[in-house]
């Protein structure tokens, strides 16, 4: 199995291979949407089933030059409407993945999360990845979450990070290197994150995380320059080489994000997992290997992992979806 996964268009050239994905997409009407399904469609790798209003998905797609079949228009007129009726394809096994179209975020998060009627999994956090390419780095890096869990504690960040570690599995890379982020690589009871990473360090050498290498606290410069760790005399399997970054909440992992996406140029695909089928976050201001990527991983998801499934606006950042509360991701007991 590959040691790590290169870039973005690797993920693609692996979806091309596969049958296509039935991917519902929550309010499809525009253009930069329709246009990333009629890409991954001529690659062979989507068939796209298209919720919102039937005229304006025509009309735009007249206008892009393309012809979808007429039984890939699914309509629906408000963002509730969109929201709940591409869950529901997935819930009567039309489609086998969700997008995030030109629907606010959180309506979209409310119809995937509804208790009764989304995609939760009994016991299953939902939480997301980020794929980040960066022209400088030999591999791509996961960084989680930056999106879901604004501040998760240690049992949540372990179920995160067991989240990230399955999909690297999912992608190939057999034992992946995790570093635990914090601001200094050294246990400071001052610093909660650090007692985290310490914790969650000794959890994966006692089995309670699997199927990864862990390691922390460790600072960014430490998790992914070799230099740097020498430097600091640090001697981690995982530091300088890390595969995933788990951060200390939504808000350092965003600004983390954001960073190699606006000043290091980097590319960032993404999906939301731990529901019963994978969910493809994007707006309109992903750039298009970024939106073709994120459709990819997530056609790698559906025909790799073990089938979990259910019972029967102003221009955003690449990186950006709803936060949520802990009780949203993970309902407590009782």
């Amino acid at each position: 199995m590959a040691a790590h996964v290169k870039d973005l268009h690797h993920l693609i050239d692996q979806a091309k291979a596969l049958e296509p994905v039935r991917v519902a997409v929550a309010d499809a009407a525009q253009k930069v949407v329709i246009e990333t399904l009629r890409d991954a469609h001529a690659l062979g790798f989507v068939e796209p089933r298209l919720v919102g209003e039937p005229e304006a998905i025509a009309a735009i797609c007249e206008d892009l030059g393309w012809s979808p079949a007429d039984h890939w228009i699914v309509s629906a007129n408000t963002d509730s409407e969109a929201a709940a009726k591409a869950v529901e394809l997935v819930r009567r096994g039309e489609a086998d993945t969700v997008m995030k179209g030109l629907i606010h975020t959180d309506a979209f998060m409310r119809a995937l999360l509804d208790k009764d009627r989304g995609l939760r999994v009994p016991g299953q956090r939902v939480s997301h990845v980020f794929l980040v390419e960066v022209s400088t780095h030999p591999k791509l890096l996961g960084i989680t979450d930056a999106a879901i869990n604004i501040a998760p504690d240690l049992n949540a960040k372990a179920q995160i990070l067991q989240n990230a570690i399955d999909l690297f599995h999912l992608l190939g890379v057999e034992t992946p290197k995790v570093a635990v982020l914090s601001a200094v690589e050294t246990v400071n009871p001052e610093i909660t994150s650090t007692l985290d990473a310490a914790c969650l360090t000794l959890m994966a050498r006692r089995g309670q995380i699997a199927g990864a290498i862990v390691d922390g606290p460790l600072a960014f410069d430490n998790a992914i320059s070799r230099r740097a760790a020498e430097a600091k005399g640090i001697a981690s399997a995982v530091a300088g080489d890390a595969d995933i970054l788990l951060v200390p909440d939504l808000v350092s992992g965003n600004i983390l994000a954001k960073n190699l996406e606006y000043l290091a140029g980097a590319v960032a695909a993404g999906i939301a997992v731990g529901l019963a089928v994978p969910v493809v976050l994007t707006s309109r201001a992903d750039p298009a290997p970024a939106r073709l990527a994120s459709l990819a991983l997530a056609a790698l998801v559906h025909h790799r992992a073990p089938r979990a499934r259910t019972k029967t606006a102003s221009p955003e950042s690449s990186l950006h979806v709803a936060p949520q509360p802990e009780h949203a991701c993970c309902p407590l007991p009782g």
